[in-house]
């Protein structure tokens, strides 16, 4: 296997071992080494760069960079008054006429144009207003490509903090610098395409938008107002006076036994109460005293019981039912018959 592959036609150098056959007449060789010269050795080292980049993981899909979908500032990098130039600026303005550019100007091919490119690059990526670089430069020949394979410049855009699209040639061109770029377009006007969205669709897109949200509102507010509907059709909704007027009578109608019940309750009471009063003063010495009788006492406080044990003179103390009387014995006559007792 040739590495890299060699095509019909290409100019090689070779170290080869001649072998002669007497009989047949023909020469062959064995080769063990093969070196493209001139077209074929620069295709030779643009492979060879590419797999050594390739290999420092320069061209990883995970390392490109998603685009801003409005960029507020494009930087350009092109050739003065090319027709890249006009491609991008154009195409961009009628999709997005509100787009804005910075353009910086630089050889776009040549022995300085990748050291220009370099730095317009960097100037670009310095730039706190520029979102998105594009490097632009019309169709060519391989030679005239060669700026957009240089390692620098490669190395250059992956380390960019901006994001970089490549615009270099027509769609079968394909530099180092489609490779490392966050984006590769075919052509310029291909890159401005992919760079700005189009005002007419992207207004398309939001009618279409608004116009779904204010479908799928509409059907949400005709579910609510079917559920709510659904909701007042409910007896306790469409007439809740009539649960409470039953719920009231229920009310009332206990309120009214409850207080039969009470009420009652206390008249009974009431009577047990009045009945065991009148037991109580019954039985009390005061009602006696009422009735006309009195307690007798003496100083010492002992109930006088008869004319037995008092003896004239003696003070004695009596209590009638509104008071007490002091008195003295002047006599004591006993009742006939009482004494016998």
């Amino acid at each position: 296997v040739v590495v890299p592959p060699v095509t019909e036609g290409a100019k090689v150098v070779v170290r080869a071992k001649p072998r002669y056959y007497d009989r047949r007449g023909s020469l062959s060789l064995t080769l063990d080494r093969i070196r493209p010269v001139g077209f074929g050795e620069l295709l030779a080292r643009l492979e060879q760069r590419k797999r050594l980049l390739a290999a420092e993981g320069l061209f990883a899909p995970e390392r490109k960079r998603r685009l801003p979908f409005l960029p507020g500032c494009v930087g350009l990098v092109t050739g003065k008054g090319s027709a890249a130039e006009r491609d991008v600026v154009e195409n961009a303005r009628l999709r997005w006429p509100g787009v804005r550019f910075r353009i910086l100007n630089t050889l776009v091919q040549g022995e300085t144009a990748a050291l220009q490119v370099m730095e317009a690059l960097r100037r670009l990526d310095d730039d706190p207003a520029v979102d998105v670089i594009v490097v632009a430069r019309g169709g060519g020949s391989l030679e005239d490509l060669l700026p957009f394979s240089d390692e620098g410049l490669v190395r250059a855009v992956a380390a960019a903090r901006t994001p970089v699209v490549s615009a270099i040639g027509h769609e079968t061109d394909m530099p180092i610098l489609d490779l490392v770029a966050d984006l590769r377009a075919s052509t310029p006007t291909d890159a401005a395409k992919r760079t700005v969205p189009d005002v007419v669709e992207e207004s398309g897109r939001v009618r279409q938008a608004r116009d779904r949200m204010l479908r799928a509102v509409r059907q949400q507010v005709d579910r609510e107002q079917h559920g709510l509907t659904a909701l007042r059709s409910r007896p306790s909704l469409a007439a809740p006076y009539e649960l409470v007027e039953e719920r009231r009578a229920a009310v009332v109608e206990l309120r009214d036994r409850s207080r039969r019940s009470l009420g009652h309750r206390l008249d009974r009471a009431r009577d047990d109460l009045a009945h065991g009063l009148a037991r109580v003063r019954g039985l009390s010495p005061l009602a006696t005293l009422q009735r006309g009788y009195a307690v007798v006492t003496t100083d010492d406080g002992h109930v006088l019981a008869g004319v037995g044990s008092a003896a004239a003179g003696q003070a004695l103390n009596v209590r009638v039912h509104d008071g007490r009387l002091r008195t003295r014995v002047t006599e004591v006559h006993p009742e006939p018959g009482e004494s016998a007792r």
